[in-house]
Formats: structure tokens, C-alpha cells, sequence
């Protein structure tokens, strides 16, 4: 058995499921004052390059989520994860789970997104998760995270944790950014944007036994 850890964001889907859900379930009025009190950190992530992608994730859940009421939140995160989040995955990267799961393999999901929406996909479809998780308190999201955001190195830090690698034959890792080098370090066999892959057609897909290893 091997095992397959892939990135969420713009790896498994085709856009950033962070943001996108935040726009859907953030109220307008916060989205709106809450833009203006991040603009200086999105510059500096987006042009400066200064601000790292956790500082932004940290602040952009703080701003936006602060006081929310949790379970209703929840329950709008549920649906979002069942009728729009779909939408987002790219079929490469559904195939390529769906190989994993054929030969047995151990599949998980290591995200800086949130538990929220990423746990109920997860769990339809047949995948194990680490991801970032927010806090709560009274029945109201705290804007902070419970542990770290999973982003980065962090990534590596929960993957030990929780995985011990000399169990595997061999570590796959698909990632598209920066932040997943660490995770792309610990693997034999790492996909990078999906450089090299296309989704197969049905007729492709009966005519081969799955993917060659990389």
C-alpha cells in the first residue's frame, strides 16, 4: 500500500475553495469593510510577495468569520460542500484519486482550507483529511484557528504526526505552490500542477489499466 497526499486548492480543484466560500457565507456588509482592513496584506501577498499565504488565511478567517454563529454556518458549509464544491474539481485530479483508491492506497487531502466544507467532501468521497480547523466558542466561531493553519510546513508537521511513512511502499505528492514543496519533499513520486497528465476519456479510461507511476 502506498501513500497519496494531494493539496486541495488549485490541485484537486481548479480555483481557491478558501475564498470562494468565504464570498458565499461571509454577510456583504463585512465583506465589504472587511476587504479594506486586509487590502495591505493581499498586496503584500499577491504583489510584494512579503505576506505569506497563512498570515493572509489567518486574517482573512479572523475578519470574515469572527461571531458567526457556528451551527448555522455549518449547515450552510455542508450544503456549499455538496452542491457547489463539485463544480471546482478538476477531473485529472478525481481520476487520479479514484486510481489511488483502486490500488488500495491511503488518500488524503492536506489542506490549508477549511474543516467546515472539507470534511463532509472528504468523507463522500472516501478520503482521509488534514486541514486547517477553526475555533469556536458559544456557539460562535473565535476568527481563529484551533492549532495552525495547514499550510506550508505545517503540512509536513501533521502528516508525521499522523502518518508514520516506513508503513508505505512508496509516497505520492501533488501539489501546485509553494507551500507544498515541504510535502512534495517527503515523496518518491511528486506531481507539480499537473504537468504530464489529462484527464483520459471514458473510452481512454476502459482502453488502459490506470496511469503509469511517475
Amino acid at each position: 500500500m502506498d501513500l497519496a497526499l494531494f493539496d486541495f486548492d488549485h490541485t484537486i480543484t481548479d480555483r481557491d475553495s478558501f475564498s470562494a466560500f468565504l464570498k458565499a457565507h461571509v454577510p456583504a456588509r463585512r465583506r465589504c469593510w472587511g476587504g479594506l482592513l486586509v487590502a495591505p496584506l493581499l498586496l503584500g501577498y499577491y504583489r510584494l510577495h512579503l505576506v505569506s499565504g497563512t498570515t493572509l488565511r489567518r486574517a482573512v478567517a479572523r475578519v470574515g468569520l469572527k461571531g458567526l454563529p457556528r451551527e448555522a454556518l455549518a449547515a450552510a458549509a455542508l450544503a456549499w460542500s455538496r452542491d457547489v464544491l463539485p463544480g471546482f474539481v478538476r477531473p485529472v485530479a478525481l481520476e487520479r484519486i479514484r486510481w489511488h483508491q483502486a490500488r488500495g492506497d491511503t488518500v488524503v487531502v492536506v489542506s490549508a482550507s477549511l474543516d467546515l466544507y472539507l470534511r463532509d467532501w472528504c468523507r463522500r468521497e472516501g478520503l482521509e483529511l488534514l486541514c486547517s480547523q477553526l475555533g469556536h466558542r458559544d456557539g460562535r466561531l473565535t476568527g481563529y484557528y484551533r492549532g495552525v493553519d495547514c499550510g506550508g510546513a505545517h503540512k509536513v508537521r501533521r502528516i508525521l504526526k499522523r502518518y508514520r511513512l516506513t508503513d508505505y511502499r512508496a509516497i505520492h505528492a501533488y501539489g501546485d505552490s509553494e507551500e507544498d514543496e515541504a510535502m512534495l519533499s517527503l515523496a518518491d513520486h511528486r506531481v507539480y500542477r499537473w504537468q504530464g497528465f489529462e484527464a483520459a476519456s471514458p473510452a481512454a479510461r476502459t482502453a488502459r489499466n490506470g496511469f503509469s507511476s511517475r
